[in-house]
């Protein structure tokens, strides 16, 4: 496990680990052990436990300490009170304050600039006939789309895509580049939600600061952590939903075919279902984050004693014949999908509906306005990125026939 031929196809050694040893204790590449769960019933069971804690202080070793999980940085530049890493009771009202902010309706919203923001990238390379589209489309979508958002300055978009791109690109852990993008993303949003207190805006950051409940608001140490959460998990797993799945549909010509035809035809029931297929058969995030035993419980037939850590393998538990039927078959048109892609119980992802809305758009746009879209490499030359928790390709090369951006932006 975890060699670059693993990266590249994880699913057989996910197999035989939910056939012979669903929940084994396994060394990661950092040293660090824990437990990895990989059957669906085990994995929807470990989700919702509440015995296993989201909180890295229940770690019995001081792995975390060492930024050996968790996101790189964090703990330096105090972003650790976000959603992925704390317990009920204050999980429950951070979660609460952040959905007054962050609802369905300001997602809903947001779907036109979300199609503006998406023909503009491929505009940027449409003439050219060739594109790398992890780098000039999968990866700055979902940056200017969650900036845009949360009220970040055009101008100031940039700067957020550099550090967004030295997170994802590099394994340096806090004293390393990761650990530095951190450390100006977190004192970035700490001046913006400054700002934002003393003049508040039509965005999300200015109703993060206004949100209250019973009088309680987000301290501005709180603010800031979720915001960073907000776009930190929110961007990476866009990239990875929308490189994996153009991917995936390159692979099965037949498949694409059908969501060609289906948008042609004016039909957008197959693009919702599709996108739900593509995040169970191949997803942005292969692991859930880590979660602690508090207590001693059992998880499918296996004692976890406290301080051990748990990883739950969305990956794995997504392709359980047990669940799914033909779980290794890509059938866009799947409808029995409780998929874990985006987790499962109270820390199902907050951001899932935005990524869903721009992994639509993407797919859409791409197969609309670049029908004879082509791989312009060998599958077994493209690189999977590095990490444990995230699953992603470093560069994703096309071709296509050029094509003149029309002077409405593409429609």
């Amino acid at each position: 496990m975890f060699s670059r031929e693993f990266a590249a196809d994880p699913y057989p050694a996910y197999a035989w680990l939910r056939e012979h040893a669903p929940v084994r204790w396994t060394r990661l590449p950092s040293g660090v052990e824990a437990w990895l769960v990989t059957r669906y019933a085990e994995a929807r069971q470990a989700l919702a436990e509440p015995l296993l804690s989201k909180n890295p202080a229940h770690h019995a070793e001081s792995a975390h300490a060492k930024g050996k999980t968790g996101i790189p940085g964090e703990r330096k530049a105090e972003l650790m009170t976000h959603l992925l890493n704390i317990d009920p009771p204050d999980h429950t009202r951070l979660r609460r304050l952040v959905s007054k902010a962050f609802t369905p309706r300001r997602v809903a919203a947001f779907e036109p600039r979300v199609r503006e923001l998406t023909d503009a990238l491929v505009d940027g390379f449409a003439e050219r006939g060739e594109a790398d589209l992890i780098h000039e489309f999968a990866f700055p979508l979902p940056i200017y789309a969650i900036c845009d958002l949360l009220g970040v300055p055009r101008e100031d978009q940039d700067d957020f895509r550099d550090w967004a791109g030295m997170m994802i690109r590099h394994g340096g852990g806090p004293r390393g580049g990761v650990g530095r993008a951190v450390r100006k993303m977190r004192g970035y949003l700490a001046e913006l939600i400054h700002r934002k207190r003393l003049d508040p805006g039509d965005d999300l950051i200015s109703d993060l600061v206004r949100a209250s409940d019973d009088g309680e608001h987000l301290t501005e140490n709180e603010a800031a952590a979720m915001a960073f959460i907000l776009l930190f998990a929110g961007f990476e797993t866009t990239v990875n939903l929308v490189g994996n799945g153009v991917l995936a549909l390159l692979g099965h010509p037949e498949e694409r075919a059908r969501l060609q035809a289906s948008l042609a035809a004016g039909d957008r029931g197959l693009l919702a279902t599709g996108v739900e297929e593509l995040l169970r058969w191949d997803g942005p995030v292969e692991l859930a984050t880590w979660r602690y035993a508090t207590a001693p419980l059992r998880v499918g037939e296996q004692d976890i004693a406290p301080g051990d850590p748990v990883l739950v393998v969305l990956a794995a538990a997504d392709r359980d014949p047990e669940r799914f039927t033909a779980p290794d078959t890509l059938d866009l048109a799947r409808r029995d999908n409780q998929h874990l892609g985006y987790g499962h119980g109270i820390h199902y992802c907050l951001g899932a509906p935005l990524a869903r809305l721009e992994g639509r758009t993407a797919l859409e746009r791409l197969l609309t306005r670049l029908p004879d879209l082509a791989l312009d490499a060998e599958p077994e030359e493209l690189r999977w990125r590095g990490g444990l928790i995230m699953r992603g390709l470093r560069t994703l090369p096309v071709r296509f026939t050029p094509v003149t951006p029309a002077p409405d932006g593409g429609a």
